[in-house]
């Protein structure tokens, strides 16, 4: 049975998933992956259009995600056991953060389309709106601070 018609996200907590079950939530819109500050009024963290230097810009996949911990020591490397603490730090259409606050998925993640290229025709990737930390040269991070990742 396929996933989409098996719908495990509706009856099982994110606790209980198997780990293919786990991986299969990520929606590949790659917006953990973009650099955050630290809003210094508000104590808030705020998205930049900055990706990750492992980030490929065009599948909104990790090139080394077996070892982007290691290689990257500040990645959100959400699990099982730190999803409540990371899901903080997730955007607000973080699939992991919206199934933890018990909402449902959105119309265009895979699991409900059946097509992992949704996310990226609804304009909800980082695709196309991102640029790699390679490219900011003596810019300062806070130049690139933008809202999009913040829309659910």
């Amino acid at each position: 049975m396929s996933e989409v018609n098996n719908l495990f996200w509706q009856s099982k907590s994110l606790f209980e998933m198997t780990d293919h079950e786990w991986e299969s939530i990520c929606d590949g819109c790659a917006k953990c992956c973009l650099l955050q500050l630290e809003d210094d009024s508000s104590q808030q963290l705020v998205f930049t259009d900055v990706a990750c230097h492992l980030l490929d810009r065009h599948t909104c996949r990790c090139t080394d995600y077996q070892n982007r911990s290691e290689r990257v020591p500040s990645c959100m490397t959400m699990n099982r056991k730190n999803v409540e603490e990371c899901a903080a730090f997730a955007p607000p259409s973080c699939a992991y953060r919206l199934l933890l606050e018990g909402k449902p998925l959105p119309e265009w993640h895979h699991l409900r389309s059946g097509s992992a290229d949704t996310v990226h025709l609804q304009g909800r990737s980082v695709r196309g709106k991102a640029r790699s930390e390679k490219q900011l040269g003596d810019s300062s991070l806070e130049d690139f601070v933008v809202s999009w990742p913040e829309q659910v």
